[in-house]
């Protein structure tokens, strides 16, 4: 169903009965706080740069681009893209 990279991988399936139909669905993702993730390095945000591109320099898989801003304190992605901004990259629950 999900590929074993994906941040929903982990995370149970629930079924839920309705009319007589099975919906299977996994159970909600509870974010890490920032602050209990080892920060492994940061890195600084190059002109024009794009969410993916930052993860596959510091984790080697444009798909864990949600872990950068799990490691931040931040309400978008967006603001995560400002050049020479400095990101953490952080070890964090998967």
């Amino acid at each position: 169903m999900l590929d074993t990279s994906s941040r929903y991988y982990n995370l149970e399936t629930a079924t839920y009965e309705s009319s007589g139909q099975s919906i299977r669905y996994k159970r909600r993702r509870i974010l890490p706080q920032p602050s209990a993730q080892t920060t492994l390095f940061e890195y600084t945000v190059k002109e024009e740069e794009r969410l993916d591109q930052v993860a596959t320099a510091g984790f080697g898989d444009p798909q864990q681009a949600y872990r950068l801003v799990d490691a931040s304190a931040v309400l978008s992605p967006s603001e995560l893209l400002v050049v020479r901004r400095r990101i953490r990259i952080a070890l964090s629950q998967l």
